[in-house]
């Protein structure tokens, strides 16, 4: 037995067939609807959560896993596997790759490296599954671990909101954004930067800040090949007008498109448009 396990939490909300072809194992997080708990994208699909989260009179709250659940979680998956790389939401934003070091630490006899993606959704999916294809190539459990850490500062994450009210909520963002952005009805684009939601540019419609998306991604990129994921929050169709789009104008060696998360929607809420890639 030789393989090294891949495993990441759903916040990175991959697509079901890459979490299957490459055997990713998945870290529920979880929201709550008052006092009902659900594991994200397990108890709650992407659909029913957004019907709830616009019937909901209070937003909901999410939780990472305890260190216990970790616990369990990481023997399970040690039973076939010779080591761990596990990758997961940036610690600036939830408490889960907390979890996750202290469950490593209390299995000192599985070798586990955890990783801090400082990133979130596909940007963390892409470092899933970066370490997944080198797993399948037979590389060893630091080669992996190293791979996907250097991968960390190229990834990059941009997005549009029709509202900074549930970041705003949710503490994710300072309250002085929040009221200019109701106020002159801007259309904020943000970015993760360090581990962090960061504004990034202030727009004045929903077309130009779909269009500066595409833009700020061009000038990053400078033309080289990518890896991109097209984000949407109960967006579909925009999105699939942005990835025909993407796919006309940029060399890319991975197109993808995913909704986000529940854990992660309760932060957006509906309406978020957003792009993950990185120079490959």
């Amino acid at each position: 037995m030789s393989r090294i396990a891949i495993v990441t939490d759903s916040s990175a909300y991959l697509p079901a067939d890459l979490v299957e072809r490459y055997g990713i194992h998945v870290m529920p997080l979880k929201v709550a609807f008052g006092q009902t708990v659900y594991r994200d994208c397990v108890d709650i699909t992407e659909e029913e959560f957004y019907h709830k989260l616009a019937q909901a009179k209070e937003l909901p709250v999410t939780s990472q896993p305890s260190a216990g659940e970790f616990l369990v979680f990481y023997q399970e998956v040690a039973r076939q596997a010779q080591g761990i790389v596990s990758i997961h939401i940036s610690g600036a934003l939830s408490g889960t790759y907390n979890s996750a070091m202290t469950a490593r630490d209390m299995l000192p006899d599985v070798p586990i490296e955890v990783v801090d993606s400082r990133s979130a959704s596909m940007g963390q999916g892409f470092l899933a599954l970066a370490a997944a294809r080198a797993a399948e190539e037979g590389q060893g459990l630091s080669e992996i671990a190293t791979l996907t850490r250097d991968l960390v500062p190229r990834l990059n994450v941009i997005f549009v909101l029709d509202t900074l009210k549930y970041l705003h909520k949710g503490g994710r963002i300072g309250g002085a954004q929040a009221l200019m952005g109701s106020m002159l009805a801007i259309k904020p684009l943000l970015h993760l930067h360090e581990g962090r939601v960061e504004p990034l540019e202030k727009v004045r419609s929903r077309g130009k800040a779909v269009q500066r998306l595409v833009e700020i991604m061009a000038e990053r990129l400078q033309g080289q090949p990518a890896r991109v994921a097209i984000l949407h929050s109960a967006s579909r169709q925009e999105a699939e007008a942005l990835r025909a789009e993407i796919a006309a104008r940029f060399p890319c060696r991975e197109l993808l498109l995913s909704g986000v998360s529940p854990v992660i929607g309760t932060h957006t809420g509906p309406g978020c448009l957003g792009l993950a890639f990185y120079a490959d």
